[in-house]
């Protein structure tokens, strides 16, 4: 699976003081997650912003 710590969806939670997905999923698209149905995560989306500038230089 790609480094959840690079996703978009990894963010955190003041309130518990933890990072969490923030995927919008359903129970299905979890367990399959959990019990390693993917080879890499369906919903992993790049958080580099800084990515498309990098490519132009």
């Amino acid at each position: 699976m790609q480094d959840c710590e690079t996703c978009a969806y990894y963010v955190y939670d003041d309130e518990y003081q933890e990072y969490y997905c923030d995927m919008d999923m359903d129970e299905d698209d979890y367990g399959r997650l959990v019990s390693g149905y993917y080879r890499s995560c369906p919903f992993y989306r790049d958080g580099d912003e800084y990515k498309v500038v990098r490519h132009q230089i």
